[in-house]
């Protein structure tokens, strides 16, 4: 008879230098190279990126784009079309973003673009994944360079067995009148980041993690992890929530030979740009001619709601690493978890459910 011990779960970190200011870099070589093989055990891994412009894809669509040699290029190039460098974003206007100081605003990066497409991509900060010990696990970087040298980033990789819910709980989110808003969900006023931390704390979670859902009904809204800057969520994404192709318009403005004709002859421009762009994604999804048909009439005919691979849910992880013995949200300096709805709530609130689970 033998006895089968399971191993705790194991986390490591890693610090990673970007080679360009779009990076992809597989951590779980990384990680065989720099600690052995201390995950390859384990059937499942938590991938946690501190960074609001770098982060994973779904295990599912990353292993879908990676049947075909360099699948993710022009997965990425999509969105990098659709939100060029430097497109007239209020973001990136920093003498209008008054928490800076003068000396931030001689560092800080003009990224408006890499927060839109990590969005809108649907990059997460958060991920598991499922053994497949042989397939590339990519960390994306969106905006890995600022004034040509490389950003310091950092990701971690907590392999563990099962997990089990240990608590679960929900919380109204008042919504203005306004059809399209983003919310902040990390903002005190809420109280939902205390009440996660006080289901850490009361059920002893050192390892796990923390999903914030919609409530079943609630639609027209989704949720990401991305940095809370008020022109960024309420200006630069509200604009794309009602015209998804806003910037790429935009930019394509400046390369036109007259820009202060026709307006909409910029809107024309744009769309004959996007059958090069879309051409890209049918190649790296490998998509049959019904299915660009649709996204194509989704694209120009409705609003952004169609494409956004905004989710109905996040994860935030739930970690002891840097506390030994007392777990809580593990986070980066600018990450906030954020409600977007681009349709009015009636009443103007909604409901977001809180599951705590523990890593085996």
């Amino acid at each position: 008879m033998f006895c089968v011990v399971s191993m705790s779960p194991v986390e490591v970190a890693l610090e990673i230098s970007p080679r360009a200011r779009v990076d992809l870099v597989d951590v779980r070589e990384r990680v065989t190279a720099d600690h052995g093989d201390v995950i390859r055990p384990f059937p499942q891994a938590l991938y946690s990126s501190f960074h609001t412009t770098a982060g994973y894809l779904d295990q599912s669509l990353a292993v879908r784009l990676n049947r075909q040699r360099d699948g993710l290029a022009p997965y990425l190039s999509f969105f990098r079309n659709v939100f060029p460098e430097r497109a007239g974003y209020k973001h990136d206007e920093l003498d209008l973003r008054h928490e800076l100081s003068e000396e931030q605003r001689e560092t800080e990066p003009l990224n408006a673009d890499s927060h839109l497409a990590f969005i809108s991509a649907g990059l997460r900060s958060c991920v598991t994944y499922r053994g497949r010990a042989n397939e590339p696990v990519y960390f994306i970087d969106l905006d890995g360079m600022n004034a040509g040298r490389p950003r310091r980033r950092v990701t971690t990789i907590l392999g563990f067995n099962s997990e089990e819910t240990v608590a679960c709980d929900r919380v109204s989110v008042p919504m203005s009148a306004h059809p399209v808003e983003s919310v902040n969900l990390k903002d005190s006023r809420l109280g939902i980041y205390e009440r996660c931390q006080e289901l850490i704390a009361s059920h002893g979670v050192t390892k796990g993690r923390i999903q914030l859902a919609l409530a079943p009904g609630e639609d027209q809204a989704g949720l990401t992890v991305n940095e809370y800057e008020t022109l960024l969520m309420r200006h630069d994404l509200a604009e794309v929530l009602r015209d998804p192709l806003r910037f790429m318009a935009e930019k394509s403005r400046h390369l036109l030979a007259d820009p202060r004709s026709i307006p909409n002859k910029t809107i024309d421009y744009a769309k004959y740009d996007m059958v090069r762009v879309f051409n890209e994604l049918v190649d790296a999804l490998r998509l049959s001619d019904s299915v660009i048909e649709k996204i194509v009439s989704r694209f120009f005919g409705a609003p952004a709601r169609h494409f956004l691979r905004m989710k109905r849910s996040v994860h935030l992880p739930v970690s002891d690493r840097e506390t030994p013995g007392s777990g809580r949200v593990a986070e980066g300096q600018y990450q906030s978890p954020i409600l977007v709805q681009w349709r009015r709530a009636e009443p103007r609130t909604r409901l977001v459910d809180i599951t705590l689970t523990r890593f085996k």
